[in-house]
């Protein structure tokens, strides 16, 4: 008797992903993913024509990793490459973003469309604006050992854990001076850190300030109930109606902790899976690979784009042959 098809599950990542020449190479080569990008590209209107300079172009006006490249980018990659495994027939069982990536997830979700999503995406962009430089730092180390060596000091100037996305794989955030010196710091104790691409803070109360800007941006996007689960960051736990709804949840993942790993978790916990990672690089898939439900063969990774521009096309036409085997065998 044959095997049952696992489900699939998108995963999408966010800052920290973005590499130059990031899924250009499927740009007119992939019609839906064409059709998406640009679609997006014109709904952010002049914003939109510069960005998709930037991304094609090889010398870019505005720094890929500045929050105002990177996020708008990320989120528009990750849509569209969602979109196209869909129009392919793929039907997700559940979406999982990491940061910026959720909010990819919640527009392929239909919790808001992708005129609101444009709308949201600068929004997002000026609340980051208002923030002084900082950055994000990876460490190879749990959370809570990490809590313990931020201290209080830098408690107060706004450093905190930003995302917990394996169980000795942690993210701290926060404004300069303050990283660099609990960098040098850690470097002290025998702990290596590692800068994540950004040039600001994310996921820390430095961002307090920017969360509460963002939720302005919400006026007059409509909000709905996902259309496939979508599995919270910050509960480990679907998102439920009530809290799609409300413009103060999407609006506060800016500045509280992404809690990756809790819900990988929480969903591997259920039964088998292939996780998909629907964005530039495999950076969610060396995470998912961690966990044991991966590592014993119950779930499955699948990671459709390189980490680099080169080789994005062969890469995606042999994923593809795997997405268009899991279609046919009714996913």
């Amino acid at each position: 008797m044959p095997e049952p098809s696992r489900p699939v599950v998108l995963l999408f990542p966010g800052q920290g992903a973005q590499h130059p020449g990031m899924a250009v190479e499927l740009y007119g080569a992939e019609p839906e993913f064409t059709e998406a990008m640009d679609e997006f590209f014109t709904l952010m209107g002049e914003e939109g024509r510069r960005m998709r300079a930037d991304w094609l172009g090889d010398d870019p006006g505005v720094p890929l990793d500045d929050a105002s490249r990177a996020q708008p980018l990320l989120f528009a990659i990750g849509y569209a490459l969602g979109r196209t495994l869909t129009a392919r027939g793929l039907r997700p069982a559940a979406l999982l973003g990491h940061s910026v990536g959720e909010l990819a997830a919640a527009c392929l979700a239909g919790v808001f469309d992708l005129a609101g999503a444009a709308q949201l995406m600068a929004a997002r962009s000026a609340a980051m604006a208002t923030v002084g430089r900082g950055g994000m730092l990876a460490a190879g180390l749990a959370a809570e050992d990490l809590e313990a060596r931020i201290g209080d000091r830098f408690l107060a100037a706004g450093v905190s854990v930003a995302a917990v996305n394996a169980p000795r794989h942690t993210v701290v955030a926060g404004p300069e001076p303050w990283l660099s010196d609990l960098a040098r710091e850690l470097a002290a104790g025998g702990v290596t850190t590692r800068p994540v691409p950004a040039r600001q803070p994310f996921h820390c109360p430095a961002v307090l300030g920017a969360a509460e800007l963002f939720s302005v941006g919400f006026a007059g996007v409509p909000l709905a109930p996902p259309r496939v689960p979508i599995r919270s960051t910050a509960t480990g736990l679907p998102v439920e109606r009530a809290q799609a709804l409300s413009p103060g949840f999407w609006a506060g993942q800016l500045a509280r902790p992404v809690l990756f790993w809790a819900a990988l978790d929480g969903l591997l916990s259920e039964g088998g899976y292939t996780l998909v990672e629907a964005g530039p690089g495999r950076t969610l898939s060396m995470l998912a690979r961690r966990h044991p439900a991966v590592r014993s063969g119950r779930s499955t990774v699948l990671s459709p784009l390189p980490a680099s521009a080169q080789g994005t096309l062969a890469a995606w036409k042999a994923a593809l042959e795997e997405i268009d085997g899991l279609v046919a065998e009714g996913v």
